[in-house]
């Protein structure tokens, strides 16, 4: 063991003077998690604030009891906010300057209509640069429609029924009966990751199949300077120069995680979770990007030829394990071939971390666990034959 950490020390050092390993192991994955959520960060929509204006033109029963009640009802959750406005044409202007995300219509005579029971019309109109905003608020329209539909059949009952209350006012009580709706957000239930703390988490983990593989490829350099003969001469053990290129990367990795974790959440805004669950997920992730990437040093012949295959695997394994795009989404035969990436597992426990306790992490850090057990085994055999030829 004391030759194997004698040997990782010396590797450190050489590494801490080489630049290339700060860019791979910090600056770039940093650097495009910025710009990830620069330009996608509104996408998820996690703390943008709807604003919706009202146009009353009824002014009766139905339209009070929507604006009061179902509008300023969802406002208090904070997620929108609701201003009344004149006339229709200025509530279309705030949606076209981009003042207003939507603008709900209650027409006159809106009360008459489904007390009479004719056809009635809540009109929304959506700003076309937010979507989900509008889609919002024709929820929330299409809701209070439909609790008007139940209180108008309620009302029809009654009548039929046979007792002397007239329909306005059987209207007038069932439409102030209506719940309130409120909205709220619930990113534990969700499960799932918000988007600067996914970008942040995909270049993160990415990047950490490039930044492991400056300690592994020490196996073919020490070939190629005529030190590895050396090292073999010595009253060293194969298993501990093995050892020690593993825990250079491992090192490297850690490090690499540590400060992107701390930088990403300061400077980001990313939400990590608890940080207990956080370093399993960081320590098992590292094992196993080590492990994937030993295997492809110790079967290469050159350094050159190793990191050209490790950019491969490291590509392929992102892309395929959800680095870039949610492939788990996809479904099929691609969801189920994701499961071999270790990209998709330290994603997919940060996102059970967000909606639960560290024990939500443990089926996650086991199978990177798993990979980086059968990986780091294969690359041992491997590295043991390669010694022999």
């Amino acid at each position: 063991m004391r030759h194997a950490l004698l040997i990782a020390a010396r590797d450190l050092r050489e590494r801490a003077r080489d630049r290339t390993a700060y860019v791979l192991a910090f600056v770039l994955p940093l650097g495009l998690a910025g710009i990830f959520t620069l330009i996608l960060g509104n996408v998820g929509g996690d703390s943008e604030l709807f604003r919706y204006a009202v146009v009353d033109s009824d002014r009766g029963v139905i339209a009070t009891t929507f604006t009061d009640e179902v509008l300023r009802g969802a406002s208090t959750s904070g997620v929108i906010e609701v201003r009344p406005v004149s006339s229709e044409q200025d509530a279309r202007a705030l949606v076209d300057n981009g003042e207003a995300t939507a603008v709900f219509l209650l027409p006159a005579g809106l009360t008459e209509d489904v007390i009479a029971g004719r056809a009635a019309r809540i009109g929304v109109v959506g700003d076309v640069d937010s979507p989900t905003g509008t889609q919002v608020a024709r929820s929330l329209a299409q809701a209070y429609a439909d609790r008007l539909t139940a209180a108008r059949q309620a009302v029809s009952a009654t009548i039929h029924s046979g007792l002397a209350v007239s329909p306005a006012e059987l209207a007038a009580e069932a439409a102030a009966s209506l719940p309130r709706v409120v909205l709220a957000q619930d990113s534990t239930a969700t499960r799932q990751l918000d988007p600067k703390t996914g970008y942040a988490a995909g270049m993160a983990v990415f990047f950490l199949f490039f930044a492991v593989q400056l300690g592994v490829t020490g196996l073919l350099e020490e070939r190629r300077l005529g030190t590895m003969a050396r090292l073999l001469a010595a009253p060293v053990r194969r298993s501990s120069i093995l050892a020690g290129k593993l825990l250079t990367s491992v090192v490297i990795g850690v490090l690499s995680m540590t400060v992107l974790v701390v930088a990403s959440s300061l400077f980001m805004g990313a939400r990590w979770g608890n940080p207990a669950g956080v370093a399993l997920l960081v320590i098992s992730g590292v094992l196993a990007a080590t492990g994937a990437m030993a295997v492809v040093a110790a079967i290469a012949k050159t350094a050159d030829q190793a990191g050209g295959w490790q950019a491969v695997v490291a590509i392929v394994l992102g892309s395929l394990g959800g680095a870039f795009f949610p492939v788990s989404q996809a479904g099929g035969f691609l969801e189920v071939l994701s499961l071999i990436a270790p990209h998709r597992w330290f994603l997919r426990g940060l996102a059970d971390l967000a909606g639960g306790e560290v024990a939500a992490v443990l089926p996650s850090v086991a199978a990177m666990t798993v990979f980086a057990a059968l990986t780091c085994t294969a690359a041992a055999l491997l590295f043991r034959k390669a010694v022999r030829q």
